[in-house]
């Protein structure tokens, strides 16, 4: 089997040297490549593969359609809306992810927003370098806040379980409710989150019913003291609207993580310069434990694969 890595995976050189020996002890190939979006670059570098692994690059019909033996798309990552699924399943090709990998990173990012917004870390931080003082920035504590959550899958309940230990009330979305949840979740619909808790996070993948879930109208629900938090996909939130609604003071902040495509962004994009929101390029998921872990799962599912008995199963 030809075995193609189309983007790094965030990992040192030495541990990607261990698994390419695994995969030519197995009596395979592994070619590995620095990203690069342009199909045409993808095509020539995965042309004989049978096997290509990408993170959240871009892999189009395009690219897929002119890979003749290519039988398995390895996703390192654990959304897979970048990748041409209609392409990939008419011809038969099997898809895996990386479930899981990055569960305890994200939700950590989360909660770290959440309480970098409240107690205006970055206000008070460039005060202080200014040598001036703290007043007029006090802020709150995450303790006294009533948190909703759209989206409690793996993420969405380890959340809800950090915030919960600092004392919040949680609000929780998801669409079944199996009764195994944690009994601290009380679960509501997406309105009624909106328009009651203090702190509203995104954790739902990217699907036809949530794209643009977060419009205007819905923006319009929240309290003018809430913040939004999105670590999980950038077209789930309307930024125009949401970037009016900062910038007019309807809600009172927001923390930022992913946007309609991947860092690095237009600078005049509308939620680089909407009041108080802390912004970063899509790092939610990357930690140096989580990148260690997504390796892992990668060349696991490879042999699994391999074996018939494929897991983490997307197509």
């Amino acid at each position: 089997m030809n075995i193609v890595l189309l983007e790094p995976l965030g990992i040192s050189e030495e541990l990607l040297q261990h698994y390419a020996k695994e995969v030519e002890k197995k009596g395979h190939t592994f070619r590995a490549y620095p990203k690069d979006t342009d199909p045409k670059v993808q095509i020539e570098r995965a042309k004989d593969a049978d096997i290509i692994i990408i993170a959240n690059m871009p892999l189009s019909a395009e690219v897929i359609n002119s890979c003749p033996n290519l039988k398995f798309i390895d996703v390192a990552f654990t959304g897979v809306d970048h990748v041409a699924l209609d392409a990939a399943k008419a011809r038969g090709i099997r898809v895996s992810n990386a479930a899981g990998y990055s569960t305890q990173a994200v939700a950590e990012l989360a909660v770290c927003m959440m309480i970098s917004l409240l107690r205006n870390v970055e206000k008070v931080s460039e005060r202080c370098r200014e040598g001036k003082t703290k007043d007029g920035l006090v802020g709150c504590e995450l303790g006294s806040r009533k948190v909703g959550i759209i989206g409690t899958g793996a993420i969405g309940t380890l959340v809800a379980a950090l915030c919960h230990a600092f004392g919040c009330e949680i609000l929780g979305n998801r669409r079944h409710v199996t009764g195994n949840e944690p009994s601290y979740i009380h679960f509501t619909d997406i309105d009624t989150i909106l328009e009651e808790s203090d702190i509203v996070t995104l954790h739902c993948p990217l699907t036809a019913e949530t794209r643009g879930l977060l419009n205007r109208e819905r923006i319009a629900k929240m309290k003018k003291s809430a913040i939004l938090i999105n670590t999980a996909r950038g077209p789930v939130v309307d930024s125009e609207a949401l970037a009016e609604a900062l910038n007019e003071e309807r809600i009172a902040g927001a923390g930022i993580d992913v946007f309609e495509c991947e860092p690095p962004l237009d600078t005049d994009h509308p939620l680089l310069h909407s009041k108080n929101t802390l912004v970063t390029p899509h790092v939610a998921f990357a930690s140096a434990e989580s990148m260690k872990a997504r390796a892992e799962i990668v060349f696991d599912n490879i042999w699994k694969w391999m074996d018939g008995n494929q897991t983490n199963i997307i197509l």
